[in-house]
């Protein structure tokens, strides 16, 4: 079982209004309720909004939503929040729409205490909002992290920064608009899952042009777990054929001319090129692939093409010497 708890707070009665954040929940509950084959990942993740005045997010309320998300036995439990934050010499809080200060809100201290007694395979926590870095951080003791086993913490910025809006009074935050683009595939492996740790390389790489806000990763775990299945980059029988075509790893793959279709009128004519071979014009269109997502590069020549036509070769990656070996340890 896969449970969410997403949370988005536009409302609050004594602090300053939001205009993002209920609509950025609801993007995140659409990017994690289907994986890109339309099977069901996160089923029906559980809401919380706080729109207005009639829609209040009470502290109580959170802190008992938080609390049944990590009871019980799942593969992975996943909260995301988007909201204000705040944070003092204390530690720091979740505010809720009954918050009148801040630190009245819902202690972060709190969800960690919950994450780490749950019986959760996988605890995941997803913070878009300002100070989150804080998290798992124990306020009277700096750099020091409690970090629960099979626990992951991805926040939109360090204790210090405040999370960066896109602009506009309804615009949501710069981070989840990243983690979304990260969930629907940006972030994918070549076989097409999206892992908390390639989420937070998508967005520490793509938040480079914005000043101020850094995300920050912590994470206690031994296998890493799928947020979603994205559409592959690539065939994954493609992919189990690299250890075929290349039965060792430092293997140099032979060309010539008959493996490229593609030649000019000249080329056609010559005599001394052989035509083009059907069956190796299909291993050909694979090792294509395969350069196409950085698992196989030519030798010596700058094109596949040259590499063909010229009778030269193509060798594998380190990345495709990974996966070469990640198929013939059958991982793949």
């Amino acid at each position: 079982m896969r449970k969410a708890l997403i949370v988005g707070i536009d409302h609050y009665e004594r602090i300053s209004l939001l205009g993002g954040c209920v609509n950025d929940a609801y993007a995140v509950k659409a990017a994690l309720e289907r994986n890109a084959d339309g099977t069901t990942n996160f089923k029906t993740p559980r809401m919380i909004t706080g729109t207005g005045p009639a829609d209040i997010v009470t502290r109580a309320s959170l802190k008992e939503a938080v609390r049944e998300l990590f009871s019980g036995h799942s593969e992975i439990a996943l909260f995301y929040f988007a909201g204000h934050g705040y944070i003092d010499d204390t530690g720091g809080y979740l505010c809720a729409g009954d918050c009148q200060t801040g630190d009245d809100g819902l202690a972060l201290s709190e969800i960690m205490t919950l994450a780490i007694q749950s019986q959760s395979i996988n605890k995941v926590i997803i913070l878009d909002s300002c100070h989150g870095g804080i998290a798992g951080d124990r306020p009277t003791l700096t750099k020091i992290a409690e970090i629960g086993s099979g626990m992951t913490i991805l926040t939109a910025s360090t204790a210090d920064q405040y999370a960066l809006e896109k602009g506009g009074p309804s615009s949501g935050g710069v981070f989840t608009e990243l983690f979304v683009d990260a969930l629907n595939g940006a972030a994918a492996n070549l076989v097409g899952d999206v892992t908390p740790g390639s989420v937070y390389a998508h967005i520490d790489q793509s938040l480079g042009p914005w000043a101020g806000q850094r995300p920050m990763f912590k994470t206690n775990v031994q296998t890493f777990v799928s947020l979603k299945k994205a559409d592959a980059p690539i065939p994954l029988n493609d992919l189990q054929q690299l250890a075929t075509l290349f039965p060792t790893q430092d293997y140099i793959f032979p060309l010539d001319p008959s493996y490229e279709p593609e030649r000019n009128e000249l080329q056609m004519t010559d005599p001394t090129i052989p035509p083009p071979d059907p069956a190796k014009n299909a291993v050909f269109a694979i090792l294509q692939r395969f350069v196409r997502v950085n698992l196989v590069k030519p030798v010596d020549a700058p094109h596949m093409w040259h590499a063909a036509m010229e009778s030269k070769a193509c060798k594998l990656t380190v990345l495709g010497e990974h996966y070469r070996r990640l198929v013939e340890e059958g991982m793949i």
